[in-house]
């Protein structure tokens, strides 16, 4: 049974002004994805502005979870300059090492209304119900992964998309970087959509698509995804994806700061 845990801000970070919304479209980058049962379309669709209502909100109304002491986490953002260094991959592998979150559970809110977990807290029906849970990300999915997809959630109104990931450092999560920030953003701006990203552990690939849409979609810098996140959970993506999100972060620093 999971204890409830009070939420710690992470570190003071740079002031930087906020983004409306999702970064256009990556170029030249393939797109691939494997959805299963009813989907929004997340190849095409642009994450929609937030209103400035939502970011004041955010801000001034912290609420808790549902029969939970768990506060919302503090957002962050700001422009990125064009003298942004990206971090070296021994800087992130230290930065994952050092900051741990208080306490492990299956499933946590990293977001508002974004949580990531485990392959237990995907199989708990009862529990995402009582999250309200509206929309689930398999990144491991697979008949001999965590195979659950549409029919095993039928009857709980929520949607799943599914990707087939492996948790191997030469596997190109990178593909997905982009639709999977679009459908999650999209998600979060149906009326009270909260999503659930889940991998095996929760620790390695869903954390990276989880970070890529903090840094696609929330103008984050790859240590600030990172320390939003572990203000929360323990992550540790294997190395091969902290280089392709050290690649993300780099395209995304450069010039104008798009992609």
């Amino acid at each position: 049974m999971d204890l409830p845990q009070p939420w710690l801000p992470p570190p003071a970070l740079p002031a930087r002004p906020t983004t409306a919304g999702c970064r256009p479209e990556l170029r030249g980058q393939k797109q691939h994805q494997v959805c299963r049962g009813r989907q929004m379309e997340a190849s095409s669709t642009n994450c929609p502005s937030e209103k400035t209502t939502v970011w004041a909100g955010y801000s001034h109304r912290m609420d808790t979870l549902q029969k939970q002491d768990l506060q919302r986490p503090k957002i962050h953002g700001a422009s990125r300059g064009s003298s942004y260094q990206p971090p070296t991959l021994a800087s992130l592998q230290r930065l994952l090492w050092v900051r741990r979150a208080a306490t492990l559970s299956h499933i946590n809110e990293v977001w508002p209304n974004l949580f990531l977990g485990d392959a237990y807290a995907a199989r708990d029906k009862n529990r995402l119900i009582q999250l309200g849970i509206t929309h689930v990300v398999n990144v491991a999915a697979g008949k001999f992964q965590v195979d659950t997809g549409a029919k095993f959630y039928r009857g709980i109104p929520l949607e799943y998309y599914g990707i087939e990931a492996e948790d191997n450092p030469f596997f190109d999560l990178s593909i997905y970087f982009l639709p999977v920030a679009q459908y999650i953003g999209a998600a979060l701006n149906t009326p009270r959509g909260r999503v659930l990203v889940h991998c095996a552990m929760g620790v390695s690939r869903s954390a990276t698509v989880v970070l890529a849409f903090l840094m696609i979609c929330k103008n984050m810098t790859l240590m600030e995804a990172i320390q939003t996140v572990q203000a929360h959970r323990d992550i540790c993506p294997n190395s091969g994806f902290l280089r392709q999100l050290q690649v993300l972060d780099n395209r995304l620093g450069r010039g104008t700061g798009r992609l």
